[in-house]
């Protein structure tokens, strides 16, 4: 019998076969979201056709949350997907899966590709919320000039730390 395909899989686990503390993460924002809104273990279980257990092991991080299964809590915990990553301590962020299995030379090039994406503020959530926001103004005309006192104070404001900078 072949050992292999019996050992139990390691996906999503840290090499010593700890839970992956970004799943350790998530289960704590699940825990601290519930809490926040005063459901009991038991209570979002029923939400969520879940057993208490499974919430017990989603939030100590045991068990891996689905993107589906993500999707739902959110949904009834009334926040958004990326509540459950906020606050992410970059030293947790850095152990996702694909860093256990990638050579450090590949881990070095998506490290310094992430830190060129991090850096565009076209990958912002606030330029995001921006854009959706602008395009909600019912009145045109007033979004136009919106854009334009923007465009006005951004010139404005480079100007002033350019002659800031001259002195």
């Amino acid at each position: 019998m072949n050992t292999e395909n019996t050992k139990r899989s390691s996906r999503g686990r840290t090499p010593t076969g700890q839970p992956n503390p970004i799943d350790v993460h998530v289960g704590n924002r699940i825990r601290l979201r519930r809490t926040l809104l005063g459901l009991s273990q038991e209570k979002l279980a029923s939400l969520l056709g879940l057993t208490f257990q499974q919430v017990q092991k989603y939030e100590r991080g045991m068990n891996r949350v689905g993107a589906s299964r993500l999707w739902d809590i959110g949904k009834v915990l009334e926040v958004p997907i990326e509540f459950f990553y906020e606050d992410m301590d970059s030293n947790v962020a850095k152990q996702s899966p694909r860093t256990f299995s990638l050579p450090d030379d590949k881990l070095n090039f998506l490290e310094e590709e992430q830190a060129t994406f991090d850096s565009d503020p076209m990958n912002r959530q606030e330029t995001i919320e921006l854009v959706k926001a602008y395009y909600k103004i019912p009145n045109r005309k007033a979004a136009k000039h919106l854009y334009d006192l923007i465009i006005t104070m951004s010139k404005s404001t480079s100007n002033s730390n350019d002659k800031n900078n001259e002195d």
